[in-house]
């Protein structure tokens, strides 16, 4: 069984915690490819278009005549090698979606846990609470537990609206519930602080696994 770090709410150490048995250390390359490679193509909107000289509007009448101008014949001037002619082979909208299985989603955010867990890169914390949003008393405890220097990923336990508050003005923390991180979200962290009770309702090939 693997062990992480393990902090109370004020990021004093309490030692280590063992981690649910999702946590297996294995991590599947190839899944992880899948998923960023799936995630990266939907965020594309396929919205690029260009025109081709059936689209652009005039050139019904030839320039100039066919011979004796001593020019090279030209037939009309919305062709591609005129300025203002249509476009060869320019993009045209389309759809770039990709669509995994559930479980290979499920697999890829597993992988990219443990690989988080493999570098010691992810700690565990007893439950955020926050009465009001407090900014630097998040950043404060993000310093305390040694990971303020990057990118930092806060997985809670269900939706906490005054721990988003607080992390929303930090431009290298990124905080969502447990059950909605992807394996592309975990990817891009530095380091990873996971709410012990998020790990307790259900590890990475739970219900909220689905999640591409």
């Amino acid at each position: 069984m693997r062990k992480a770090q393990f902090y109370t709410a004020a990021a004093k150490s309490k030692g280590s915690v063992t981690l649910p048995a999702e946590f297996d250390g294995v991590v599947h390359k190839h899944a992880l490819y899948q998923a960023v490679r799936a995630f990266r193509a939907n965020q594309r909107q396929g919205t690029h278009a260009t025109k081709t000289r059936a689209e652009v509007s005039g050139g019904s009448r030839k320039p100039w005549r066919q011979k004796g101008t001593g020019r090279a014949r030209q037939g009309t001037t919305r062709a591609a090698q005129w300025k203002g002619g249509g476009v060869v082979f320019g993009p045209k909208p389309r759809q770039y979606r990709i669509d995994l299985p559930k479980k290979i989603r499920r697999l890829a955010r597993q992988s990219a846990l443990n690989q988080r867990a493999n570098e010691s890169a992810l700690v565990v914390i007893e439950g955020l609470e926050f009465e009001v949003p407090k900014t630097r008393e998040l950043a404060r405890m993000l310093d305390k537990l040694g990971v303020g220097a990057g990118k930092v990923l806060m997985l809670t336990d269900g939706t906490k609206r005054n721990v988003v508050l607080s992390g929303r003005n930090l431009p290298r923390v990124s905080v969502m519930p447990f059950r909605e991180v992807t394996a592309y979200d975990v990817l891009c962290a530095d380091a990873i602080v996971i709410e012990q009770g998020a790990l307790q309702a259900g590890g990475p090939s739970g219900k909220g696994g689905a999640n591409a």
